[in-house]
């Protein structure tokens, strides 16, 4: 399966998920994704995604001077950033539920909303041994 397509809709948790973890410069970011399985992230895609989240306000930047270079920019996750990761998390749960639910041909679990609560009614009960619960005098 080509993943090209997957990998951008969920590119921006992705770098969230990863810079939540630890600060990191551009290159550290997308060595760190496909050290996590996403071999196929391109660098400009993830270039990209830093400076979108950035404009956002998810991510701020500070530099670090480089001893073997240039200096370089680190990215660090906001505020606003953990509630936006924390809410992409809860879309990909709900996503990734029904879509193998889907794959695997098993039914979506009934909600609330899609059922009306039906109650047994209880029971009565025979209180004739009992003359007192019966309401029956001697």
């Amino acid at each position: 399966m080509d993943t090209t397509q997957l990998l951008k809709g969920v590119l921006d948790a992705a770098v969230l998920a990863v810079i939540s973890q630890e600060d990191g410069y551009g290159y550290d970011v997308v060595r760190r994704l496909r050290a996590a399985g996403l071999d196929h992230v391109g660098d400009a895609s993830v270039y990209g995604t830093l400076r979108r989240l950035f404009s956002a306000g998810s991510l701020s930047t500070y530099v670090v001077a480089s001893d073997g270079g240039p200096n370089r920019k680190y990215y660090a996750i906001t505020p606003q950033g953990h509630e936006v990761l924390a809410a992409q998390r809860l879309d990909w749960a709900a996503f990734s539920r029904s879509l193998s639910s889907l794959l695997n041909g098993v039914d979506r679990p009934k909600t609330l909303a899609d059922t009306e609560l039906q109650f047994d009614p209880i029971p009565a009960t025979d209180h004739s041994a009992n003359p007192s619960l019966t309401g029956a005098t001697k």
